[in-house]
């Protein structure tokens, strides 16, 4: 029913498959042929049994990339899937996870004494930095502005060798979360997603990214992070001044409050979203784009489609989709 509305249950969400670089979007009723119950299926469950309903005004927007997943984290469904189960390289959207375990297990004002081994990693791995500068010693709380605003690789460095303690260490600890958040498509082999010497840095899937986001966003520490658009730290006699500004254009959009942007030629460009739309926290993941600008214009029609089939003050029971689109 391409030309009226659409009403399904959240229970099993509004689902279509997204095809690789082509910008179109398969319709709802589109037979699936994956049918692993989602992770926002499988929270559901537990969750009330009144269904609520959302109904859609309108075909999804077109999509482009290697894998998107939209998900409501208010009731657990998702809404729009494709390829979300597809494992693959996610660049910088590996620092969400560097982020949750120093929050984990770090003080905010704490601090850290930057070495020359962090910078020197950034620019040796042609990774992006906050430049840091040898010598300072920074709070873990604005640490993590640099982590997270401009995608520091010298940051991400930092952090991982001094709560590792070591690399390899704090891999180690980001995998184990990632066992324990349920994330089993997902490995890190270092805090930043660069390419290691073997390949890839590690390989996660949409559907997981969406997830981690998801937990890591109930803390009101990152959140604020992720929400910022430029942050200034002054001089001190610890540290030199520094401004960072954050890379995700998103940041204005209405709602919007993060999360991270990720390249790399491998992973190609990669989004993590969130909003807060009339009462539902939304996150989408796009993985795979070739165009850095245009994740950006998808993940703000996204959301603004589903925030339009929102009708939270009048629902009404729909019906059931079959399950998830192709992986």
């Amino acid at each position: 029913m391409r030309d009226g509305k659409v009403r399904f249950t959240v229970c099993a969400g509004l689902l279509a498959a997204v095809t690789g670089f082509t910008g179109i979007a398969t319709p709802a009723h589109a037979q699936p042929s994956y049918a692993q119950p989602s992770y926002a299926q499988s929270a559901v469950a537990h969750a009330s049994s009144a269904a609520q309903t959302l109904t859609v005004a309108n075909d999804p927007p077109d999509v482009y990339g290697r894998a998107a997943y939209l998900l409501d984290a208010t009731t657990g469904e998702a809404l729009l899937t494709g390829n979300a189960g597809r494992r693959m390289p996610v660049a910088s959207l590996t620092k969400v996870m560097t982020a949750y375990v120093v929050l984990r297990e770090a003080d905010p004002a704490d601090k850290v004494k930057i070495i020359r081994e962090d910078v020197e990693y950034a620019e040796n791995n042609d990774g992006s930095a906050a430049d840091l500068r040898p010598g300072d010693r920074i709070t873990v709380g604005d640490l993590l502005y640099a982590l997270m605003l401009p995608s520091g690789a010298d940051a991400a460095h930092a952090l991982a060798r001094t709560y590792g303690p070591g690399i390899a260490g704090f891999t180690a600890k980001m995998n184990a979360a990632a066992r324990e958040l349920g994330l089993r498509d997902t490995k890190y082999l270092n805090a930043d997603g660069l390419p290691t010497p073997k390949g890839q840095g590690g390989v996660s899937t949409a559907r997981d990214q969406a997830k981690l986001a998801e937990v890591a966003l109930r803390d009101p520490r990152l959140e604020e992070v992720t929400s910022t658009r430029r942050h200034h730290v002054g001089r001190t006699e610890d540290h030199r001044a520094y401004t960072w500004t954050n890379t995700n254009s998103l940041l204005g959009s209405r709602g919007v409050i993060g999360l991270k942007t990720g390249f790399t030629r491998a992973a190609g460009y990669c989004l993590t979203f969130a909003a807060d739309r009339d009462g539902h926290r939304l996150i989408g993941v796009i993985l795979g784009e070739r165009q850095s600008g245009r994740r950006f214009q998808t993940a703000r029609a996204l959301l603004n489609w589903a925030e339009d089939g929102m009708t939270a003050d009048n629902m009404t029971e729909g019906h059931m989709t079959e399950g998830e689109a192709a992986a």
